[in-house]
């Protein structure tokens, strides 16, 4: 054999087996009282089914091999949520009728963690579930302030998984939650720290989900970028009429903020604005409320509960509301960031993006 030949040989060894490395074999087994249900092993990077199978004797099993690392899932018919492990070359088995998983420490921490703080939301749901219409509208407040601290929790146990497990891949369970909550900026930041999930592929995945999700940048909402803003009109809750313009100027910066007492997610974000007024009210911070309510009592209790000490206004016609074709609204919780010329310099800011945008505006 030439030299030459022997060379080239090398070098397809040395391109080859690194590709090959990166593949692990995964043998995932189960059990399901549903007999006959379809159950799926699904590749959360690309959420598609990589095999499937039917329940026979309350068993399935899955057997191949996915990148190392691989985040994985094992969904079933008539179950709400997935069971997921990363493919680490351990074998896994897991009990889709008590959300329980044996395989390796990591996946089996995982597991507890993802049970874990999946149990409050998991709760809520099962008892609305079981409410008549006329329960859930009489507890209607009840359960919006319930689920807006289930959310807030899930919140800071995501932040406080993203600092402490930074020498695993746990965080990547959290880290849609994660980017909602920091911005979708704190991705550079991950990366360039280099922490053990930092280069995952589905860090990456979360975070486009949330920037398409958060601010698209090709929505037509962006296109109010740098425009003029469309002054609104409306009564406040004891009926006086107001105009946002009113507080437009003199070196103010103004958030209008469209929500509704109904919007769980509206009300979630309250407290992060509410902050950030306390915060940058004295250096020209101002808010104004366009509620997007219907019925005037729900929107004023939902103030005072809240306590938004800010201008409120509605024209109480819901999604009819005069701000939607004047913004292009079509789902809420949104908002607009105008500056003191009167131009609208930025839109939809929630978590700490909002903090970070006044941030650059007033300083610390």
């Amino acid at each position: 054999m030439s030299m030459k030949k022997i060379l080239l040989i090398a070098t397809f060894i040395v391109a080859v087996v690194p590709s090959m490395a990166q593949q692990v074999k995964y043998s995932v087994s189960g059990t399901y009282a549903e007999e006959g249900k379809k159950v799926y092993l699904i590749d959360k990077l690309t959420d598609k089914a990589i095999d499937s199978m039917a329940v026979a004797k309350g068993k399935f099993s899955f057997k191949g091999s996915a990148e190392k690392d691989a985040y994985l899932a094992v969904k079933a018919e008539a179950l709400e949520w997935t069971m997921t492990f990363f493919n680490d070359g351990t074998p896994v088995n897991v009990n889709l009728n008590d959300s329980t998983l044996k395989g390796s420490p990591l996946n089996e921490r995982l597991n507890k963690i993802d049970v874990e703080q999946n149990v409050p939301m998991k709760n809520l749901r099962e008892r609305v579930s079981k409410m008549s219409r006329e329960e859930l509208e009489a507890h209607a407040e009840e359960i919006m302030a319930e689920m807006n601290k289930v959310i807030d929790d899930q919140m800071a146990y995501a932040n406080k998984i993203f600092k402490e497990e930074s020498n695993s891949l746990i965080p990547l369970l959290f880290a849609e939650m994660y980017f909602f909550d920091n911005g979708v900026e704190e991705y550079d930041r991950l990366v360039n720290e280099n922490y053990v999930f930092s280069k995952h592929p589905y860090l990456k995945k979360a975070r486009d989900v949330v920037a398409e999700m958060v601010k698209p940048e090709d929505s037509p909402k962006m296109d109010f970028i740098g425009q003029q803003f469309t002054d609104l009109e409306m009564p406040d809750p004891d009926g006086k009429m107001h105009k946002v313009s009113e507080l437009v100027g003199e070196g103010k910066y103004v958030l209008v903020d469209f929500w509704a007492s109904w919007c769980g997610p509206c009300r979630a974000e309250m407290p992060n604005v509410l902050e950030a007024y306390n915060k940058y009210h004295d250096k020209g911070f101002e808010v104004v409320g366009i509620s997007f309510d219907q019925k005037k009592e729900a929107w004023v209790k939902a103030i005072e509960q809240i306590n938004m000490p800010w201008m409120q206004l509605s024209d109480l016609k819901g999604w009819q509301c005069a701000a939607a074709p004047a913004y292009k609204i079509d789902a809420i919780p949104d908002n607009i960031l105008i500056d003191p010329q009167g131009k609208i310099i930025d839109r939809a800011l929630r978590g700490k993006p909002l903090h970070k945008r006044l941030m650059k505006i007033f300083g610390e």
